[in-house]
């Protein structure tokens, strides 16, 4: 193994991170926001990309395909919101689940039914296929380099927004205090929607820029929600620098473990606990996170 695979592959896992935040980072703020249980959230990954790809099979550029694919996205979300999730605000949280993932089910058949069963391809564009030189004498795909870019400035921009901006300052009221905001005369409806929409096209972007990357195809969105759950259980909810750092720690680990344990442990044991590294790490960081001392029971 060589100082620039290495290097590589811990770019590699960067990339992965800065995408897992864009998808965990809506799946956060809804359930900090709104104590909202939304297992429909990988479906908006995997329209995104749907979207992209087939915005770019129409008008034959890739960037205003992705910007497409981000409002497209947005509209589904807003209309989820208002004909769906605000019916289930004040529901248990076995009803949001048992809504969701009904929902989640639904996405998956209706995009077999639009866009049919078989994998779909999004070419990367000319200007954006080329590599430049992590080390001297080791290209990596500069498609990847705008991928991880893209996320990072998303990610400052979503920080700015939530920490800098009046509506941050009301959805981080609103993530303590709902009763009392909307006592103030703010519209808790649209605020949670504007919540639910940025979340839902963080999603989509992530699923549009990534397509280039993978297949698209029904049912991609259902393995990546497993993970930015994981990330959302680390991070913290409706913690933009808490899904940030467990989003990046989330893509080192389960890069460097694929990549790493295989050599280490052989192609045995090694690809299995790999594909175990991310819960193993969230295990570790539940047992070491400091918890609130239990209240004494009442005789």
């Amino acid at each position: 193994m060589t100082i620039a695979l290495f290097v590589e592959q811990l770019v590699n896992g960067i990339q992965l991170g800065t995408m897992l935040f864009l998808i965990s980072a809506g799946l956060s703020l809804t359930f900090g926001v709104m104590n909202f249980l939304n297992l429909t959230h990988g479906s908006f990954y995997m329209l995104g990309a749907f979207f992209a790809a087939t915005m770019a099979a129409w008008v034959g550029n890739f960037l205003f395909a992705v910007i497409l694919a981000i409002i497209c996205t947005l509209l589904v979300g807003s209309l989820l919101d208002f004909l769906v999730f605000r019916r289930l605000y004040n529901r248990s949280h076995l009803d949001q689940l048992l809504a969701t993932f009904g929902l989640l089910l639904f996405f998956n058949d209706l995009v077999i039914l639009v866009w049919g069963s078989e994998p779909r391809f999004i070419a990367i564009p000319a200007m954006l296929s080329g590599s430049i030189e992590i080390l001297p004498g080791s290209p990596y795909p500069l498609y990847r380099f705008l991928i991880t870019a893209a996320g990072l400035v998303t990610a400052l921009l979503l920080w700015l927004l939530i920490t800098r901006s009046r509506l941050g300052m009301l959805i981080r009221a609103g993530t303590s205090n709902r009763e009392m905001v909307g006592a103030l005369g703010v519209n808790i409806a649209i605020l949670f929607s504007l919540v639910f929409g940025l979340g839902a096209a963080a999603a989509g972007f992530a699923g549009a820029m990534t397509g280039p990357l993978i297949a698209v195809q029904t049912g991609m969105g259902d393995e990546i929600l497993i993970v930015a759950f994981v990330v959302v259980v680390i991070g913290g909810v409706s913690s933009i620098r808490g899904t940030f750092a467990a989003s990046l720690a989330i893509g080192i680990v389960d890069t460097m473990g694929r990549f790493l344990l295989p050599k280490l442990l052989g192609f045995t044991v090694g690809p299995a606990l790999a594909s175990m590294a991310i819960y193993i790490l969230m295990s570790a960081i539940l047992l070491a996170r400091p918890r609130a001392p239990a209240m004494a029971r009442t005789p």
